[in-house]
C-alpha cells in the first residue's frame, strides 16, 4: 500500500493551488485572505480617521475602490449564463447513461438526490436558527438596507397579475424563448436551468453520432468558462481588497462580525453533514462501517481540501475506491464521474446558507415559498456546478437574482469563499465515494470495509 500512497501524494502535489508552493509563491487562498484583511483594515481605518462623511473618503471609494471591485465582480457575473448552460447540459447528458447502466444509474441518481435534499435542508435550518445575517448593529443594517433595497426590488422579476398559481408556475418554469431568457440583463435563471436540463436529457435520446459533437462543443465551452473563472480568481486578492475597502469604509467594521457567524454556520453545517449524515447513510443504506470508510479515504479528503476541485480529485478517488474500498472499476468510474458534477452536497448546503445569510444581511425577509425555491435551485445548482475552485460562485449569484436580491452582495463573502470552498469540496468528494459504496453494495459487490 505504501507505493500507492506515494503515488496519490504525487498526484496531490500536481494539483495544489496552481503549484504555488512548488514555485515558492504564496498560495492563492492565502493571498485572498490577505486581500480581505488589508481591504477591511484600510477601509475601517480610513473611516475612523477621516470620518464617514469625508469627501476624500467618498472620492477614494467612488473613483478607485468601487470601480476596481466592480470590475472583478462583473468579470465573475459574465460567466453565469454560459457556465449554467454548458455544465447543466453536459452533466445531465452524462446522467443520461442510466439507460445503459440500468439499476446502477437509478440508484446513483436516487442516492444523490436524497442526500442533496438533506444537505440543503440542513443548511436552511442552520441559517434560520443561527441567523448570522441578523447579528448586526441596527445602524449598520439600516445602511445596508438603504444601499441594496432599491436594487433588490429592481432585480426581482415582476409577478404576473390575475393568474392562477399553476399558470404562474408554468410561466416561471418554462421559457417561451430560452435565448431571450439568457440575453436579459437580469437572466431568467429558472427558465435557463429548465431548458438546459431538457436539452441535456434530449441529447441522450438521439443517435450518439448526432449528440457527440454537441456535447463536445458544450464541454469545450464549460472548460473555457472554467478557465475564465480561474483567470479572474488570480486577481481576486486585489478585487477582494477593493470590495472590502468599499464595504468597511461605508458601513464600518461591524458587519464583518456577522461574516464570522456566517463562516461558523457554514462550517458547522458541513461538519454535521460529513460526520453525522454520511455515517448514518452508510450504516443504514449500505451496511458498511463508517469508521473504516473514513479511514480508507483519508488521502482523497486531503486531496480535495488542497485542490478545492472535485475534478482534480477524481483520479485519486477512482484509485482509492477500487484499491482501498474494493468497489468494482465499472461502478466506480460511472458513479464518481457523474458525482464530480452531479453530486455536490457540500455545495448545495453552502448555497442554501449563503443565500439566506445575504438575504438577512440586506434585510430581505424570505417567505417559506422563497426558501423552498432556494432548496430547488440549490439542488439544481449542485448538479450543474463546475467541479473547479470557486465554481459555485456564479450559481449563488444566479439564485440571488432569481429571488430578487441584489447580486452585488456576493462581494461580502468572496474573501472567505476559498476557505469554505476547500471544506465543501471535501464534503462533495466524500459524498461521491459514499454514493459509490452504496451502489456497489446494492449491486452485490464484496467491499473491503
Amino acid at each position: 500500500m505504501e507505493p500507492f500512497e506515494r503515488e496519490v501524494v504525487s498526484d496531490l502535489d500536481e494539483h495544489t493551488d496552481d503549484r504555488a508552493e512548488a514555485r515558492g509563491r504564496v498560495p492563492l487562498h492565502v493571498r485572498i485572505l490577505l486581500g480581505l484583511a488589508a481591504g477591511a483594515a484600510l477601509g475601517s481605518g480610513a473611516r475612523a480617521m477621516l470620518g464617514p462623511d469625508s469627501p476624500l473618503l467618498a472620492s477614494a471609494i467612488r473613483h478607485v475602490a468601487e470601480p476596481v471591485g466592480q470590475l472583478f465582480l462583473r468579470s465573475l457575473l459574465m460567466t453565469v449564463v454560459p457556465l449554467v448552460v454548458s455544465s447543466l447540459v453536459v452533466g445531465v447528458a452524462g446522467i443520461g447513461d442510466v439507460r445503459r447502466l440500468g439499476r446502477v444509474g437509478v440508484r446513483t441518481v436516487g442516492f444523490c438526490l436524497v442526500i442533496s435534499l438533506v444537505s440543503v435542508g440542513l443548511g436552511i435550518l442552520l441559517a434560520n436558527t443561527v441567523r448570522p445575517g441578523m447579528r448586526l448593529d441596527p445602524a449598520t443594517r439600516d445602511l445596508l438596507m438603504a444601499e441594496y433595497a432599491d436594487a433588490s426590488k429592481q432585480a426581482a422579476p415582476a409577478a404576473p397579475t390575475e393568474e392562477s398559481p399553476l399558470m404562474s408556475f408554468a410561466r416561471a418554469l418554462v421559457p417561451a424563448n430560452p435565448i431571450e431568457s439568457m440575453a436579459r440583463s437580469t437572466p431568467d435563471m429558472i427558465g435557463i436551468m429548465f431548458f438546459s436540463i431538457v436539452f441535456g436529457a434530449a441529447l441522450t435520446l438521439v443517435a450518439a453520432e448526432t449528440a457527440a459533437p454537441v456535447i463536445a462543443v458544450l464541454d469545450g465551452v464549460f472548460k473555457v468558462v472554467a478557465k475564465i473563472i480561474d483567470i479572474v480568481m488570480k486577481v481576486a486578492p486585489i478585487g477582494v481588497a477593493c470590495l472590502l475597502f468599499t464595504m468597511t469604509a461605508r458601513f464600518g467594521f461591524g458587519f464583518l462580525i456577522s461574516l464570522g457567524w456566517y463562516v461558523i454556520t457554514v462550517l458547522a453545517g458541513l461538519a454535521i453533514h460529513t460526520f453525522v449524515v454520511y455515517p448514518i447513510a452508510l450504516k443504514l443504506a449500505a451496511r458498511v462501517s463508517p469508521a473504516q470508510f473514513f479511514k480508507r479515504i483519508r488521502t482523497v479528503m486531503l486531496t480535495a481540501f488542497s485542490t478545492s476541485s472535485s475534478n482534480a480529485t477524481l483520479p485519486t478517488a477512482l484509485r482509492v475506491s477500487e484499491l482501498n474500498l474494493g468497489v468494482p472499476r465499472e461502478i466506480g468510474a460511472f458513479v464518481l464521474t457523474v458525482g464530480a458534477t452531479a453530486n455536490q452536497n457540500g455545495t448545495a448546503l453552502y448555497e442554501g446558507v449563503t443565500v439566506l445569510f445575504l438575504a438577512q444581511l440586506a434585510g430581505v425577509d424570505l417567505t417559506l415559498a422563497q426558501q423552498l425555491m432556494i432548496v430547488y435551485l440549490a439542488v439544481l445548482g449542485s448538479v450543474g456546478t463546475a467541479g473547479v475552485p470557486s465554481g459555485s460562485t456564479p450559481f449563488v449569484v444566479a439564485v440571488l437574482v432569481t429571488i430578487g436580491i441584489n447580486p452585488a452582495l456576493i462581494a461580502i463573502i468572496i474573501g472567505v469563499d476559498r476557505l469554505l470552498d476547500m471544506c465543501r469540496t471535501v464534503v462533495n468528494v466524500v459524498g461521491d465515494l459514499a454514493a459509490t459504496v452504496y451502489v456497489a453494495k446494492k449491486e452485490g459487490a464484496t467491499l473491503n470495509i
